[in-house]
């Protein structure tokens, strides 16, 4: 398409078609529960099947961005923003190469400017745009209109509330020859400042204009505005072949540098931390990214004579507030495995110092003391606490190093909660009993897995009792042999006949590994789920298989995968032990064959007359040993850790023509489970290609995860890689 074609249309059109291009490699919100393909299998649908996927891979996405960037100055103003809205610093290299294009490094004067000639620039800009609108409605216009219509402009930006100095405004011959210098502080807010106060006095002047005139969105060439996903999942420095000291003296990711980065993206959304990373979250991370948005906007100040305070010109803790008073409101935080003595301290001086009540008080220092001494009265301004309105998905999988005074009023402070993942933390139930008084938080996944000081007492009232938990349709109870599950066989049999989130019959994923479910409870108690589709029952050593595959058949016949590491007796986890060839019989006698199987009829077997949707199984390695290639269809996927599953690689969510729309000319489509693959079929080619990897896949193979996805909130049925993928699938614990 050659330029001239280009420019006839406007600029929303191009970007808005960069925006479907960029939604297409994202993945569904049904997603399938198969890992993730990658190669091509066709053109993607948006049926949330295993093959083809719901959407394309994101690096075909991001190239297709990159190569519109490349075609012309439209197309590369249109793409950019896309290109840059998700950022994942993968190696040390490309995350130093991430702060020299984000991060300014003009000196003062170059800082200044550049401000000056944005502001010229963007001026000229808007006031070409009018005139040629003007001229082809076929209204006259000259040089007096252009130059009536700027100083339209400049008046409005000069008025008594403009953020621009007065001498950016004045003409460069008529400038002080050393005007106040812009700090390198307040080039960032001096820059977004810029922008909208133009943008506002261009739109304000032409509002009293009845020419209808458009005039496209002023340019900013800095691209830290267009993030709002940032990441350090796959960030590592293992292999780099450093010494010691440079590994603890000379570290990549620093908390000056974070620093610096997210104070050039004030729309960040959603940002995610690991256990490689966690030595630079520190104060003032931590505050531009919980600060930013509503907590500065009015909070967090001291409640006393805040009418009279006087703004000073060197307070740089009041310019980094009214700089994030601009910035979007966080809204997914996850901080998987972060345990580092810095992280702990500075989330212990944040919550002290922003969301606990606590007085201001300078007694400590010797002027202090002295006016004491004196008997003068010290003033001592209360400080608002504050809430984090905007943080609606919060991971904390595995920060054991967080004590309970800071974790509980952090968690407390969040008032938008959705998802909350507090597995293997030091929550006690006072934070349940707390968290359940909320008016506002709603809960739509939560996991519970591992935490020892909660008590079964406290998860009953909190499930059973309390509207927190009545929209929950993602829960993970998951305990093992080691800490098991705190609810007796009582609570839990109130959890499952009292509790909203169960008797609904929303349940998506549940995982109620180590509990003491009984052959009675899974018959008379636990009510249907016909909506479950993954479900965790390992370390339930003394639960009969019949009783398993009663309740599949009758109450949860859509669950395709089901978690039994060291459960029942007939696998051989009861008091009395059997062989494992005895135990692969009864697997296969009283699970895999009755519900998995169609049974044979004099009119022969359909796959509809199969009774569920069960297709994966995940079992211990001493099972899976014993399996050895297995049987038929039926092969052994080992994660890329300790963990593995029995799977059914002729079954899996296909996409087919629909038949009975025939005869129109549109085609339907229709997403089916289907249990025939084809030995060539393409999904069944993946699976069995995972097999055959005997473990040496990526850290995203596995199914049933045990972390919940929140960066992008799909929960404990999204899928991932990296780190949190390892986490997910890979280990054991």
């Amino acid at each position: 398409m050659s330029q001239s074609c280009v420019d006839v249309y406007p600029p929303e059109l191009l970007f808005t078609i960069c925006a479907h291009i960029y939604s297409a490699g994202l993945p569904s919100p049904s997603p399938s529960l198969d890992p993730l393909i990658t190669s091509h299998h066709g053109i993607p649908t948006s049926l949330p099947s295993s093959l083809p996927p719901a959407n394309w891979p994101e690096p075909l996405a991001r190239k297709t961005l990159s190569s519109l960037c490349l075609v012309n100055r439209s197309w590369y103003e249109a793409a950019k923003p896309w290109l840059w809205r998700k950022v994942e610093v993968r190696l040390p290299r490309s995350w130093l190469a991430l702060i020299e294009q984000i991060v300014s490094v003009e000196d003062d004067d170059a800082s200044e400017e550049q401000t000056a000639m944005v502001l010229g620039r963007s001026i000229q800009d808007a006031e070409t745009a009018v005139m040629a609108a003007r001229n082809a409605l076929g209204e006259c216009s000259d040089k007096e209109d252009a130059k009536a219509l700027r100083l339209s402009i400049l008046e409005s930006l000069g008025g008594p509330d403009s953020s621009i100095p007065p001498e950016l405004l004045s003409p460069p011959a008529s400038r002080d020859p050393s005007p106040r210098r812009l700090r390198a502080k307040s080039k960032s807010p001096v820059r977004w400042k810029l922008m909208r106060s133009i943008n506002d006095a261009v739109q304000s002047v032409l509002s009293q204009d009845e020419s209808g005139v458009y005039v496209p969105t002023l340019h900013d060439p800095h691209p830290g505005r267009f993030i709002r996903h940032i990441d350090f999942n796959h960030f590592r420095t293992i292999g780099m072949r450093r010494y010691v000291d440079e590994g603890v003296n000379s570290r990549f990711v620093t908390g000056e540098r974070v620093e610096d980065v997210l104070k050039e993206m004030p729309n960040l959304t959603a940002f995610g931390a690991t256990e490689y990373m966690d030595g630079a979250l520190t104060l003032p991370v931590l505050k531009e990214l919980f600060l930013r948005g509503a907590p500065s906007r009015g909070r967090g100040r001291s409640s006393r004579g805040r009418s009279l305070a006087v703004p000073d010109a060197a307070d740089t803790e009041e310019e980094d507030r009214e700089r994030r008073r601009e910035c979007l409101d966080l809204e997914a935080v996850d901080l998987t495995g972060c345990v580092s003595a810095v992280f702990v301290n500075a989330l212990t001086e944040f919550v002290n110092t922003y969301i606990l009540q606590v007085a201001e008080s300078d007694s400590s220092d010797s002027e202090g003391e002295g006016q004491m001494k004196r008997g003068r009265k010290c003033r001592t301004p209360i400080v608002e606490p504050i809430v984090l309105p905007g943080l609606q998905r919060l991971g904390l999988l595995g920060a054991k190093s967080l004590p309970t005074t800071v974790l509980h009023p952090f968690v407390l402070s969040l008032p938008s909660l959705t998802h909350l993942d507090l597995s293997c933390t030091r929550v006690t139930p006072d934070l349940l009993v707390s968290l359940a008084t909320s008016d506002t938080v709603r809960l739509q996944a939560l996991s519970l897995g591992r935490c020892i000081r909660l008590t079964g007492l406290s998860i009953r009232d909190f499930l059973v009792h309390s509207p927190v938990a009545s929209q929950i349709r993602e829960l993970s109870l998951y305990g093992d042999g080691t800490f098991g599950c705190p609810l007796s066989e009582d609570e839990l049999r109130d959890v499952l006949t009292l509790a909203p989130c169960f008797t609904s019959g929303q349940m998506v994923y549940l995982d109620l590994s180590s509990a003491p479910l009984t052959k009675d409870l899974m018959r008379n108690s636990f009510p249907p789920q016909p909506r479950l589709r993954s479900f965790g029952l390992c370390h339930v050593p003394n639960l009969e298989l019949d009783a398993i595959a009663d309740f599949l058949k009758t109450k949860a016949a859509n669950v395709e995968v089901l978690a039994l590491v060291s459960t029942s007796p007939e696998l051989g986890y009861g008091e009395v032990r059997v062989s494992t060839r005895s135990a692969l019989m009864a697997l296969h006698s009283q699970l895999i064959r009755p519900l998995c199987v169609a049974p044979f009829s004099l009119s022969g077997s359909t796959v509809d007359m199969i009774p569920t949707r069960l297709r994966v199984l995940e079992l211990s390695p001493a099972m899976l040993a014993g399996l050895g290639a297995g049987a038929g269809s039926w092969r052994i996927v080992k994660s890329k850790g300790g963990r593995g599953w029995y799977v059914d690689t002729a079954s899996g969510w296909v996409t087919t023509p629909d038949m009975t729309g025939a005869g129109s000319d549109r085609v339907f489509l229709k997403n089916v489970m289907r249990r025939d693959l084809e030995r060539d079929h393409p999904l069944r080619s993946e699976l069995e290609r995972l097999a055959d990897a005997n473990g040496n896949v990526s850290s995203g193979v596995g199914w049933h995860a045990r972390k919940m996805e929140i960066l992008h909130g799909h929960g404990l049925l999204g899928r991932e890689d990296g780190l949190y993928g390892a986490v997910s699938f890979a280990y054991q614990g």
